[in-house]
């Protein structure tokens, strides 16, 4: 992205959420996001994740320009189905759907026909080690079990971003560390980028660069070692 900006309202109630962001995450990379609450990191998110139009900027999503001034495309659905995979905090699985299908149903709504999204629901599954927990309903999951599967749905489209949010806030430190090498590993064999938002101290050390975020502006970049000390 290169000088977004995002800002809410006008005149004395305008809020400027993003100002003049440039940002560029590479394939295979996991990036961090820093900043206090409040600064635009969700937002930021939301933009990228073309779910937020921006008020200024150029976006560009794996080769394509997707904003520049406006939308590109009319169909910003579809492009967060080909291109976007998205994790949060909470697993926010269904309710009444079994992992399996919890995870097929992102390839559902893509067009695949119910047997291939089953299939790739439950390869993904073994992928992330949780494929013995296929049939499990959410409410009989970990929490580190629920996290994998959503990370498998967020996978089930073959996305070349992902965007997580808070994605190890709920799990302790030995099942988020389980989360972000999960999550390396698919930067690394899908060459996805990856962006996340963090305020989790003990997953520094797991991503390539770290960004701050303060007041809407990208301030600075720094190395995960530096960032640990």
């Amino acid at each position: 992205m290169r000088n977004v900006s995002k800002h809410f309202g006008e005149g004395e109630t305008r809020v400027d959420a993003l100002r003049d962001v440039s940002l560029e995450v590479h394939p295979g990379e996991v990036v961090a996001l820093l900043g206090p609450s409040g600064s635009g990191k969700t937002t930021l998110l939301n933009v990228i994740g073309c779910i937020v139009e921006p008020s200024t900027g150029w976006l560009n999503l794996d080769g394509e320009v997707v904003y520049d001034g406006h939308w590109l495309r009319s169909d910003l659905r579809k492009l967060r189905l080909e291109k976007i995979g998205f994790i949060f905090q909470f697993h926010n699985l269904l309710p009444f759907l079994n992992s399996t299908d919890n995870v097929a149903v992102v390839l559902n709504l893509a067009g695949f026909d119910a047997a291939e999204s089953k299939l790739r629901a439950i390869e993904l599954l073994d992928y992330l080690e949780v494929g013995h927990r296929k049939d499990a309903m959410p409410a009989n999951l970990s929490g580190g079990e629920a996290q994998r599967v959503a990370i498998a749905r967020a996978l089930a489209n073959r996305p070349r971003i992902i965007l997580a949010d808070e994605p190890t806030a709920a799990l302790d430190s030995q099942r988020a560390g389980i989360v972000m090498d999960l999550l390396r590993k698919v930067a690394a064999a899908q060459e996805a980028a990856i962006l996340a938002v963090t305020h989790d101290e003990k997953i520094f050390d797991r991503f390539d660069r770290i960004f701050h975020l303060r007041d809407g502006r990208l301030e600075t970049e720094s190395a995960k070692a530096e960032t640990a000390l």
